[in-house]
């Protein structure tokens, strides 16, 4: 015997309400539902002009949001989850993580009531209240306020704190903080969850920091550039690197093994020079030098005479510097390599 099926007849205006939310929720590439609990009416259609252009805001009954979040179907009616309390619905072509960054800007401070949770730890700050003297020094003293009358007015002589985090906020310390203009809370939209290309994210997920999550990217990026060079995996971004790394470990090979090539002639002439200066320094004899090396500078690499023009004498010196760095390749076995990956990452 099978079940009487049982149908549902929704007024005209209510299946209307749902399509048009429908309608909003399929226009955007992300849908979330937000917490509008406690924001006044003035200041939530503030909200609503500020999102214009960037973001869509509907607010309806609870019910016909989850009607219009299951008829789209498409896995948007995950939501439905966050669908409870005083709640609306966002859309946007922006990421969720832009969304999640544009409501939190949007937030802005408010006082908060009697009986309210204390959203963090309630601060009345040291310095002059402005309040002349009388029993606000008493009130003030009674939420647990250092305060003292000086100078002809009230001071807190320290930070005080009045609600710690979590706490609820009594009647007298909701009073002293209206009285001294202190909006320990923010009000604004709170993100609950956000569906963007089949992907539910919660508020939580979307929180983050990104200076520091641009830095752990460039870090990550430049170890995977420095892994790609230490195995020689040639790259688009490392193959650069890795010739340099090669032409100066093969220009240290030649020089070691004195292979006379073209590229190494001058740097081991340069070579030889220096050797045969620093042995004729070790022999207290003038004339250990060989009679035409004497009065004579060391030559540069790359065989620079001295009738060079003016021009030519920077390359010269260069040349110079490279013949030096040759022989430093000889006492570091072939440590080229490792110079041109340090310079490349700094």
């Amino acid at each position: 015997m099978s079940a009487e099926r049982k149908t549902e007849t929704i007024p005209q205006w209510k299946q209307e309400e749902v399509d048009d939310i429908a309608d909003l929720i399929e226009s955007y590439s992300s849908v979330g539902i937000v917490n509008v609990t406690g924001i006044p009416s003035r200041q939530l259609q503030t909200m609503r002009r500020n999102l214009h252009g960037s973001a869509e805001l509907r607010i309806s009954r609870n019910t016909l949001l989850v009607r219009a979040l299951e008829q789209v179907n498409e896995g948007v009616e995950d939501l439905t989850q966050y669908v409870s309390g005083e709640v609306g619905l966002i859309g946007t072509n922006d990421n969720p993580f832009g969304l999640y960054k544009q409501l939190e800007a949007s937030k802005s401070p408010a006082p908060i009531g009697a009986g309210e949770v204390a959203p963090n730890d309630i601060v009345i700050p040291e310095g002059d209240t402005g309040v002349d003297p009388g029993p606000f020094v008493g009130e003030l003293q009674s939420i647990g306020a250092a305060a003292r009358i000086m100078e002809g007015s009230i001071h807190v002589t320290e930070d005080s704190v009045i609600a710690e985090e979590g706490e609820e906020v009594s009647e007298e310390a909701a009073n002293v903080l209206a009285e001294l203009g202190i909006e320990p809370k923010e009000v604004g939209l709170d993100l609950r969850g956000v569906y963007s290309d089949g992907v539910l994210f919660e508020s939580e997920e979307l929180e983050i920091d990104v200076e520091e999550y641009r830095a752990d990217i460039e870090s990550a990026a430049a170890r995977a550039r420095n892994l790609s060079v230490n195995a020689v995996y040639p790259t688009a971004q490392t193959t650069p690197t890795l010739i340099q790394k090669a032409e100066g470990e093969a220009k240290s090979l030649g020089l070691q093994a004195e292979v006379e090539s073209p590229d190494v002639v001058p740097d081991l002439v340069s070579k030889a020079d220096g050797q045969v200066r620093a042995l004729a320094g070790q022999i207290d004899d003038e004339d250990a030098l060989p009679e035409e090396l004497r009065d004579v500078e060391a030559p540069a690499a790359g065989g620079s005479s001295e009738d060079e023009s003016t021009d030519e004498e920077t390359e010269s010196e260069a040349d110079e510097s490279e013949a030096d760095d040759a022989d430093d390749e000889e006492d570091d076995d072939g440590d080229d390599g490792g110079d041109a990956l340090g310079a490349m990452f700094g």
